[in-house]
């Protein structure tokens, strides 16, 4: 395959070594443009929707033969739209003969999950402190 711009979250592979969460610290500068590539692909029903298709599949992986017939799309738009899925680090891809198989990358869904939830039981920030530190 050829060499694909892949945006991992925090770039290691330690558990919460990514980003913080957001309720725990605001996020620095780097942090929020990594989130924003990640969002961005996110952030069209095309790219939702075969991510779904991706993630749910048994097996774990779906060809790509079998994901451009659910659209009512070009084979070079369905493959434009899991570029930029690649690209964002959400899932990976292999190219077996004349297929090219899909498949979720979990550590990249796994910190995102991580970074938009808070601990059971975890309050939310208290709106009024912030209010009076504004005063």
């Amino acid at each position: 395959m050829s060499n694909q711009d892949v945006v991992v979250l925090g770039g290691t592979d330690e558990p919460g070594t990514c980003c913080p969460g957001l309720l725990t610290a605001p996020l620095d500068e780097d942090q929020a443009v990594e989130l924003a590539k990640v969002f961005k692909a996110l952030g069209d029903p095309v790219r939702l929707r075969l991510l779904s298709m991706i993630a749910s599949r048994a097996g774990g992986e779906v060809c790509v033969c079998d994901l451009t017939p659910a659209f009512d799309l070009s084979q070079p738009t369905i493959s434009h739209h899991l570029k930029l899925l690649r690209q964002a680090g959400l899932i990976a891809c292999e190219r077996r003969g004349t297929w090219v198989y899909y498949r979720l990358v979990p550590e990249t869904t796994d910190r995102l999950a991580g970074i938009l939830s808070r601990s059971m039981g975890e309050p939310l920030p208290d709106p009024a402190a912030s209010a009076g530190a504004a005063s």
